[in-house]
């Protein structure tokens, strides 16, 4: 194995290169949570295995699935 040498970093500019400073916000204020609502709904047997499934093999809540499908839902009619 051959070893290389390391360069030191530095904070120089490199060439016309500057340093911009973070302008993004924090990552809690980049998104915009909705607020959430609790509801009783029934759903048939099979609509839940059938989202259980598919959460499983996503490795997501089943629940939270079954959210952003309505969400999508409504937003394309809003």
């Amino acid at each position: 194995m051959i070893k290389r040498k390391r360069k030191k970093l530095s904070d120089e500019p490199i060439g016309r290169v500057k340093i911009v400073k973070d302008f993004l916000p924090p990552p809690e204020k980049l998104l915009v949570k909705a607020k959430p609502v609790k509801i009783t709904i029934t759903l048939s047997q099979e609509s839940v295995d059938f989202f259980k499934h598919i959460a499983c093999k996503e490795h997501v809540p089943y629940q939270k699935l079954i959210r952003a499908l309505l969400d999508r839902y409504a937003s394309q009619y809003r």
